[in-house]
């Protein structure tokens, strides 16, 4: 009897993010249809996020690991606002780290940060000879640390034997920032749609209700961290001019520190002009996503850089909501036929929201129409083949 293909993801932590949700999408399915075994490294236990300390096993992508059959080991570490460095690993870490790497076939990097733990195996010897791919999530690497340089060199010295990039913003931008391994995919995000679908009228309306939204209220939506990456601020300011147009909507946000409990939040609302009298609703982070999209008419996005291929967007259209976006990464490419990209300003921003509401009807059936090549069952299928092609220069070797 064949044996299942072993697959070993290595992850920074759990903590909230597209890169990680996608991710862990990935592996669980993969893991579900028994023709390869997944296992996890953490290589922290916990992070500390918005002044608060969240556990891994409290995470809602850990959980559904564990609940689809997936093994998670975890270093007993913290993570924190930088990556750690090859430099911190210790011995015991680095000794357990080579076995789990000795017992598989394949390693995958959720983004460059983890893969201090293969340099470090790297320069102290203890690195077996397995293909591993990095799996990229960014279009702006240097915003990335150190962690594009040690990319970089795992890539040039062939520890690193390939890229698997979200978006083609992702891959190019890598290439140029000297990231050159033997073989790269590109391998388009991909959502849980029967999770990411329109509502009901009667869910609509309780969703609002909840949040004390009336019925009839225009909706626009921000889904992000409140993290300079995402400019709050830019959107913050649409909003105010937007509600001076359009007193009867309301405006709601979510992410990881986009809450008045956020004291930078807060601040930022009042130098943005978004005044009391505006019905913005900060919900902070949220494991009822799907819910919150269904009771969106637009789902909003002004990022300034980073961004590859933004989930919200397509989370959101899947959904009901129109996307409209700044230009960043792939996001023009993502919505091209059901949303509208807009410069980053917030007259223009206000503009387009405006347009998206008029034309909300047409977009949104747009939305609807292209659920299919939205559906993460084609992304699983395409990570399947890139970790057949990974395996294939080893077996022929054989």
């Amino acid at each position: 009897m064949i044996r299942p293909v072993r697959v070993l993801s290595l992850y920074e932590g759990f903590f909230a993010g597209g890169a990680r949700i996608l991710h862990s999408d990935v592996v669980a399915g993969l893991a579900r249809d028994g023709s390869q075994q997944h296992r996890v490294l953490s290589l922290t236990s916990a992070a500390r996020r918005d002044a608060s300390l969240q556990l891994a096993r409290d995470d809602t992508r850990f959980r559904r690991l564990r609940a689809a059959g997936v093994a998670i080991d975890a270093f007993d570490r913290i993570a924190g606002d930088r990556p750690l460095a090859p430099e911190d690993f210790t011995v015991d870490e680095l000794t357990r780290a080579a076995e789990l790497f000795a017992e598989t076939d394949v390693v995958l990097s959720l983004k460059e940060q983890p893969l201090s733990l293969v340099v470090a195996l790297q320069r102290a010897g203890l690195l077996p000879d397995r293909p591993i791919a990095a799996c990229l999530h960014r279009s702006d690497p240097t915003h990335s640390g150190p962690a594009l340089g040690w990319l970089a060199d795992a890539a040039a010295s062939g520890a690193v034997t390939a890229t698997i990039a979200c978006a083609e913003s992702t891959s190019t931008a890598y290439a140029r920032a000297g990231v050159a391994p033997a073989t790269s995919w590109v391998i388009d995000n991909g959502i849980d749609t029967r999770r990411f679908r329109p509502g009901t009228r009667a869910e609509r309306r309780r969703v609002r209700a909840g949040l004390g939204i009336p019925e009839s209220a225009p909706v626009i939506m921000l889904a992000a961290r409140f993290d300079a990456m995402k400019d709050p601020g830019l959107f913050l300011r649409a909003v105010a001019g937007h509600a001076r147009r359009s007193p009867e909507t309301h405006y709601v946000v979510c992410g990881a520190g986009m809450t008045a409990a956020n004291p930078a939040f807060v601040a930022l609302r009042s130098e943005s002009g978004v005044g009391a009298e505006v019905p913005l609703h900060a919900l902070g982070l949220r494991e009822d996503m799907p819910e919150l999209y269904r009771a969106a008419d637009v789902v909003a996005l002004t990022s300034a850089f980073g961004e590859a291929s933004p989930l919200c967007l397509v989370e959101g259209a899947a959904s009901g909501a129109v996307p409209v976006t700044t230009d960043v990464g792939d996001a023009a490419r993502v919505v091209e036929g059901f949303g509208l990209v807009t410069s980053r300003n917030e007259d223009a921003i206000v503009a387009a929201w405006g347009e998206a509401l008029r034309h909300r009807t047409t977009l949104r059936a747009a939305a609807l129409g292209a659920r299919g090549r939205l559906d993460r069952r084609r992304m699983i299928d395409d990570y399947r083949g890139a970790i057949a092609g990974l395996l294939l220069p080893s077996v022929m070797a054989a």
